[in-house]
């Protein structure tokens, strides 16, 4: 009976709430969402935030003069914003699962999964209440970057169920018949209510990356995730060069692939600005009287199959140059260290970003622009390095989702503890009916 006491008293101490007050190490804050000893990953990570916030400052900052070189700048380098974060985002929930599989139970691996993915989700339907082309509350669903990024996390976890194979056939099955559908959604939007409802899902009150193609995100990303995982854990020279190869291969395999599929140029005429919105660059970068571009390639637009091969191609490709450089020669400075950190911290400093961007509205030209630019993304990480490594990341979203994970992990020891004394008990009740 005392033994069962102590046992009964330990499964209470310490308790969930003493035990979430514990601090969390900073070093499990800035790793969350970090691949571990792929460094490269961390660096290309912390490129594509960078570049995501030129972008966002860029459309509010530029003035009326200078604003055609948002929709030229964002036409060619939309490749290293949007895609490449969301790739990583997928690829990143092959390292939650195999690292853990194995050592916890596959219902909490689960759960640590889909904790970050609802919580990015959340933050994701915040921003999507700025939208005003739907009332509230039909303007909580949209594809925003952050909200589609939580959803790719979830959806990646059973991806993941399938062999590599089929999730590459499912992949471009979805790429290449997303235009029929879409296109079909779209024009019987109206006159069929099911048809309506099944074409907001898909591209939403905030369509910034559609649900298709994008979706096709989660099963070629998870295949080079495996690779990716499989080389970290052998970790030698002809193992790292064979995954540079494969990387670098596909991607400018699925570059070529891509341009060639979209090089027709598009205009309002032939393509809908209203389903494809990334076409509206073009009438950005024609706001000028320098020069008149004819159309947008269509692998340029965002939604469109060519595009996402050439975008998912672009991804691999910088990946892989990276990987090559980072992991396979070592290289390193000041500036690769800094992009890494970011890379790190990138969902903080996504959301950080949007505190200044009130700062300069329609002010800024292209000559002071970058001034501004740059020393914005210093103070950004000053900022995240004093509330990461002083104020110990408390309330920020790495903070939040370590403590989830930490929720389920407790939830977890103490059902297991639960079952351990339940089966004692079994144990000593039987004893005793036999004595």
């Amino acid at each position: 009976m005392e033994a069962n006491a102590r046992k009964e008293e330990d499964f209470d101490s310490p308790t969930l709430i003493n035990y979430l007050r514990q601090d969390i190490p900073i070093e499990e804050i800035r790793d969350y969402s970090s691949s571990g000893r792929i460094e490269s990953i961390d660096f290309v990570k912390g490129f594509a935030i960078i570049f995501i916030i030129l972008a966002h400052y860029a459309a509010v900052w530029l003035n009326e003069d200078w604003y055609f070189v948002y929709g030229l700048a964002f036409m060619f380098l939309d490749i290293l914003g949007p895609s490449l974060f969301v790739f990583l985002s997928a690829l990143s929930v092959v390292f939650t699962v195999k690292r853990k599989k194995g050592k916890m139970p596959e219902k909490l691996i689960r759960n640590r999964v889909f904790s970050r993915g609802l919580i990015i989700m959340a933050i994701g339907v915040l921003i999507n209440l700025t939208e005003t082309n739907y009332a509230f509350p039909l303007n909580l669903w949209g594809w925003n970057i952050l909200f589609f990024m939580g959803f790719s996390q979830i959806f990646s976890y059973y991806a993941l169920k399938l062999t590599k194979m089929p999730r590459a056939l499912i992949g471009i099955f979805i790429i290449f018949l997303t235009p029929t559908i879409r296109a079909f959604l779209y024009n019987e939007q109206d006159t069929n209510l099911i048809v309506g409802f099944f074409h907001f899902i898909i591209t939403s009150a905030n369509p910034s990356v559609t649900l298709l193609p994008w979706l096709s995100i989660c099963f070629i990303s998870t295949i080079f995730g495996e690779y990716l995982y499989e080389a970290m854990n052998e970790k030698s020279e002809n193992t790292y060069r064979g995954l540079f190869r494969i990387f670098f291969t596909w991607g400018i395999f699925l570059i070529i692939a891509g341009v060639i599929l979209g090089y027709s140029l598009q205009t309002f005429l032939t393509m809908n600005k209203y389903e494809y919105g990334h076409l509206d660059l073009l009438r950005i970068a024609n706001s000028q009287s320098f020069f008149y571009l004819p159309g947008m390639p269509d692998f340029l637009i965002r939604g469109t199959a060519s595009n996402m091969l050439y975008n998912l191609g672009a991804a691999l490709t910088i990946i892989a140059i990276a990987f090559y450089f980072i992991d396979l020669k070592g290289k390193s400075n000041n500036i690769v260290r800094m992009f890494k950190y970011y890379g790190k911290i990138s969902l903080s400093l996504f959301l950080v970003h949007f505190i200044f961007m009130p700062l300069y509205i329609k002010q800024l030209n292209i000559f002071l622009f970058p001034v501004i630019y740059i020393a914005n993304i210093g103070l950004l990480g000053f900022l995240m390095y004093i509330w990461i490594e002083y104020g110990k990341g408390i309330g920020s979203p790495e903070w939040l989702m370590v403590q989830i994970g930490r929720i389920g992990q407790k939830t977890g020891e103490n059902l297991k503890k639960t079952s351990q004394i339940a089966v004692e008990k079994t144990k000593e009740s039987i004893k005793k009916r036999r004595t």
